[in-house]
C-alpha cells in the first residue's frame, strides 16, 4: 500500500482496448465494452479503500460518434445504465456523478438521464466520479471560452483562475495522475486543461483486465515519482 501523504487527489483513466480484449478473447467486440463497463465499479471501489475520492474515467470522446452506429448505440445504452440503474451505486457510496462533456450532439434521452443522475448524487460528500462523456479536452477549452465571453467577462480579467472557472464542473480538482491501459502511449484530448501537471501511466493491458493489483503498482510508482511543477 502506498503512503496516503503522497496518493493522489484525482485519478483519470482512459479505458482503452475493450474491443481488442474482445477479438483476443474470441469474443464479439461489443462484448469487450460491456467487460469494461463491469470493470469500472471494482476499480473505483479500489480507489475509494485507499483513500482517492475524486475519479475520471474517459467513457466517450467526441471523435467516437465515428464508430458504428450498433457501436454508439450500445456505449449509448451502457451509459444510460450508469445514470440510471447504477445510480444507487453512487449513492451508497455518496460519491456523486459528474458529466465532463459536450451537450452538442447527444441525444435529449441520454442528455436528461445524466443530468437527471447529476442532480440526484449533487448531495453526496464522499467523492466525486467524472463521467467523461461527449468529451474532448479542446472542446471542452473552446466552449469554456465561449461561456466567458457570454458572461462578458473583460479580456484583462482572463487568467488561469478566471478561466478555471469556466471548465466544466470545476469543482473537480485538477488530474494528478493519468493512467490509459492498452499500451497506446498518448492521452487522446483527456482532460487537457485538468491534465496540465498530471503523471502519466502507460499500462501494457487492457481496460477490461485491469486489477486492483495493477492500480497499486501505478500508485507505487506515482509516490515515487518526484513532482516538481516547474521548481
Amino acid at each position: 500500500m502506498t503512503d496516503s501523504n503522497i496518493l493522489p487527489n484525482h485519478v483519470g483513466f482512459i479505458l482503452d482496448g475493450n474491443r481488442r480484449w474482445a477479438r483476443e478473447q474470441g469474443l464479439p467486440t461489443l462484448e469487450g465494452h460491456r467487460r469494461g463497463y463491469d470493470n469500472l465499479w471494482p476499480l473505483m471501489d479500489a480507489a475509494l479503500e485507499r483513500g482517492i475520492f475524486n475519479l475520471s474515467a474517459y467513457c466517450f470522446s467526441t471523435e467516437n460518434w465515428k464508430r458504428s452506429e450498433e457501436e454508439v448505440g450500445y456505449l449509448m445504452n451502457l451509459i444510460l445504465l450508469i445514470a440510471t440503474r447504477d445510480i444507487k451505486k453512487l449513492q451508497e457510496r455518496s460519491m456523486r456523478l459528474l458529466w465532463i462533456g459536450s451537450k452538442v450532439g447527444m441525444s435529449p434521452k441520454v442528455r436528461k438521464a445524466l443530468e437527471d443522475a447529476e442532480a440526484k448524487t449533487a448531495n453526496n460528500t464522499r467523492g466525486m466520479l467524472g463521467l467523461c462523456i461527449n468529451h474532448g479536452g479542446q472542446r471542452e477549452i473552446a466552449e469554456a471560452a465561449q461561456r466567458l465571453i457570454r458572461d462578458g467577462v473583460p479580456a484583462e480579467e482572463v487568467n488561469e483562475a478566471k478561466f478555471a472557472e469556466y471548465i466544466d464542473h470545476p469543482e473537480l480538482p485538477p488530474l494528478d495522475l493519468v493512467i490509459r491501459t492498452s499500451g497506446e502511449i498518448r492521452i487522446s484530448n483527456f482532460m487537457l486543461w485538468r491534465a496540465a501537471y498530471a503523471e502519466l501511466i502507460f499500462v501494457d493491458k487492457y481496460w477490461p483486465a485491469y486489477t486492483e493489483q495493477d492500480l497499486d503498482e501505478a500508485l507505487e510508482e506515482f509516490a515515487n515519482r518526484q513532482r516538481r511543477h516547474g521548481k
